[in-house]
């Protein structure tokens, strides 16, 4: 595991550095006629692949919406969540809509829109389990899951430091393993872990809390990630974002997936 962590850290430093110089490139004189989108594709209900193979999902119904009203013909691709960042800077896309938090860690690698939604953290058990509340003491020495490379992730541990994090490529391996018994607790966000305990994969668990989001871990909300420079493309996005809160798209949207307003405050 530590070899493949530090083959993995060692290829993300090699792609940044080999990104570092368009990184810093304005966008100014570029015409955003076309935007070329990436997302993870695994994370419902926000991304992720139907049965067909299309790929569907809040992000993607927003992204949509946002190219539409800034009038540019956007394409998506999907991307590994722990390579995103490095492939953003490469140039493989030009914008992250893939449920990512603005954090200061990551503001120090790419450029970030406002937020498009912010919704808070929460943790799922066993529905036999008997942990009863999300303390560092009733979590200690117990096993949690969450996807490598998160906010959540983080967010477990420092949350619970006396608890063993265990990290998955892709929130539907952590999902199996809580269903299977290896890990006691997830943390993840609390659309995802409500909408996956309302399926049948959901049937062995509960949700047990939502948590505080931490600013220093969490950030300011979900953004649009984009490669250092582009100010302009930024912009077009900031006022894509604002527009469509103010004409009702955003809520049309949102609809289809929730009952609240995923927007916060």
């Amino acid at each position: 595991m530590r070899l493949t962590r530090t083959l993995a850290l060692a290829a993300t430093v090699a792609a940044l550095a080999m990104g570092h110089a368009q990184a810093q490139d304005s966008d100014a004189d570029k015409d955003w006629s076309k935007v070329v989108i990436g997302t993870e594709g695994a994370y419902p209900p926000f991304n992720f692949l139907d049965a067909s193979g299309e790929l569907k999902g809040f992000d993607v119904d927003i992204a949509k919406a946002l190219c539409a009203e800034m009038k540019v013909e956007c394409t998506f691709v999907t991307q590994d969540w722990d390579g995103i960042i490095p492939a953003l800077q490469n140039g493989n896309f030009d914008a992250i809509v893939a449920s990512m938090s603005i954090t200061p860690e990551r503001e120090e690698q790419i450029a970030f829109t406002n937020k498009y939604y912010q919704t808070p953290p929460a943790i799922a058990v066993p529905k036999d389990s008997d942990i009863t509340d999300a303390t560092p003491e009733a979590l200690a020495g117990k096993a949690i899951g969450a996807q490598t490379s998160t906010t959540h992730a983080r967010a477990a541990e420092s949350y619970f430091p006396d608890a063993d994090v265990r990290q998955y490529p892709t929130a539907e391996e952590y999902k199996l393993d809580i269903e299977s018994g290896r890990v006691d607790a997830v943390v993840d966000d609390v659309v995802v872990l409500d909408e996956w305990l309302k399926s049948d994969a959901g049937a062995c668990c509960k949700l047990l809390t939502t948590l505080k989001a931490d600013p220093e871990i969490y950030g300011k909300g979900i953004g649009i990630g984009l490669r250092q420079g582009n100010d302009k493309l930024a912009g077009m996005f900031n006022d894509a974002i604002a527009a469509i809160r103010e004409n009702g798209t955003y809520d049309e949207v949102q609809k289809q997936y929730f009952d609240f307003d995923v927007y916060g405050e």
